[in-house]
């Protein structure tokens, strides 16, 4: 039970949010039973740590716990005290204007790995992370609804010159791929 407890909390880790009970034993392969056995064992384990385990009957996440929800509250604030800077304002840019996008897209655009700042946007509620229809192992950011109001469009297409942009992003893409294409030919 143990390194069941130990796969469930990693995938707990990753998927960043709540996965549901039947999601988690699909994926490793066991039972209801033993993914609520394992989920208790993952409880026990991680009191203390700074985390806890939030379960319902159909849903299990990981979070901050009560005693270090405060310090985390500050040092979120703090940190989001701060400007985006220009690499938030380039990948805010490039989602805005091709539309929802993965981040191994956004940092074939940008040319640099955009993890932190795609993290830094999505706590402050200008983008926001949904699965990919095409590819269940990423994910698609897009705005949030809250970032179009903030700069006052209702439809990401209502921003300046966007069929402009969105082409010559369009444009880009396919001209890299072509040129990566052919490197291997």
């Amino acid at each position: 039970m143990a390194d069941l407890a130990a796969r469930v909390h990693a995938l707990l880790f990753s998927e960043g949010g709540s996965l549901p009970r039947k999601k988690l034993a699909s994926l490793l392969e066991c039972t209801d039973s033993e993914i609520s056995e394992a989920l208790t064992t993952l409880s026990t384990w991680i009191e203390g740590s700074g985390l806890s385990l939030i379960t319902t009957d159909t849903e299990a996440s990981l979070a901050v716990s009560s005693e270090t929800a405060e310090s985390v509250k500050k040092a979120f604030e703090k940190e989001l005290g701060r400007e985006i800077g220009d690499a938030g304002l380039e990948v805010l840019a490039i989602v805005l204007y091709r539309g929802p996008s993965t981040r191994s897209q956004i940092d074939y655009i940008r040319g640099v790995n955009t993890a932190s700042t795609l993290r830094n946007l999505l706590a402050r509620g200008l983008l926001e992370r949904m699965g990919n229809p095409e590819d269940a192992r990423e994910y698609l950011y897009r705005p949030t609804v809250e970032l179009l109001a903030h700069l006052g469009v209702s439809d990401t297409k209502q921003l300046p010159d966007h069929a402009t942009i969105a082409g010559e992003l369009a444009a880009f893409e396919s001209k890299q791929k072509e040129s990566d294409h052919g490197d291997t030919e």
